[in-house]
């Protein structure tokens, strides 16, 4: 009876917000246009960094800026769960929901596979933009399962994160603090450039950053070269356990005042 109010929450959450996100053009824009501006501004107007010396990407700038807008897509389709949570607090719906789910978890986890599916159309859109402009995936099928694969975790990652800091603070002015660690976390990756080609602080903090290591394992990926992949996944795994902690410390502190 648990796991059938939890599948039973989780699923109603879930067809929610995909019913809602896929009729509503006001949430399937915002999406769209954040990973799309970065794509087309970059992948055209820094073409010519792969012409620089130390540049050796064999697949070219296009396909090494698909990578980064790759893992932007996914984790800020996480983040917009947040922004759901928090707007769904806002309007009071979530606390009707909490007073009629008899296993709560299943909440969190409908949020999260809503998320799943709102980025799967994101970055099916974006990747459909990306071949005409260009993208030339070297990889085989297997580098593609393991390239997506780590882009769903990172979305797991930053969906979890967004939930936990929406249900703790329950309001949409909660916006800066779910979005901007996972922004810096992405534009303190090699973004436009590869690592060796970074220089002073700017490197310093590549080096330290988690989310390089995921960045360029999914660009190794993207060209048929497997690199750094078991420290990737490694790094993706220990993101998500960290967020459903905070996400299930959140549920808690929702709980309290519902």
């Amino acid at each position: 009876m648990n796991r059938g109010s939890f599948m039973s929450a989780a699923r109603a959450v879930a067809w929610r917000n995909i019913h809602n996100w896929f009729s509503n053009p006001a949430l399937i824009v915002p999406s769209l246009l954040f990973p799309m501006f970065f794509f087309t501004a970059f992948a055209g107007g820094l073409s010519r960094v792969d012409s620089v010396p130390g540049f050796d990407y064999d697949a070219g700038y296009t396909t090494f800026v698909y990578g980064f807008v790759l893992l932007q897509a996914s984790t800020f389709g996480g983040i917009f769960t947040g922004f759901s949570v928090a707007r769904d607090f806002e309007s009071g719906f979530a606390r009707r929901l909490m007073l009629g789910a008899t296993n709560r978890g299943g909440i969190v986890a409908g949020y999260w596979l809503a998320a799943l599916v709102r980025t799967a159309g994101t970055i099916t859109v974006i990747t459909g933009v990306a071949l005409v402009a260009g993208l030339d995936v070297l990889g085989n099928g297997i580098d593609l399962v393991g390239l997506y694969t780590l882009a769903r975790r990172m979305n797991a990652f930053a969906g979890l994160f967004g939930t936990g800091v929406a249900m703790r603070l329950r309001t949409m002015q909660a916006g800066p603090a779910i979005q901007t660690p996972a922004f810096l976390l992405l534009f303190l990756a090699p973004v436009w450039v590869p690592y060796d080609l970074l220089t002073g602080w700017v490197q310093g903090a590549a080096t330290v950053n988690p989310v390089t290591l995921v960045l360029e394992a999914g660009r190794g990926f993207l060209v048929g070269d497997p690199t750094k992949v078991l420290p990737a996944f490694a790094v993706a795994a220990l993101l998500v356990s960290i967020s459903i902690l905070w996400a299930r410390g959140g549920l808690k502190s929702a709980e309290r005042v519902a």
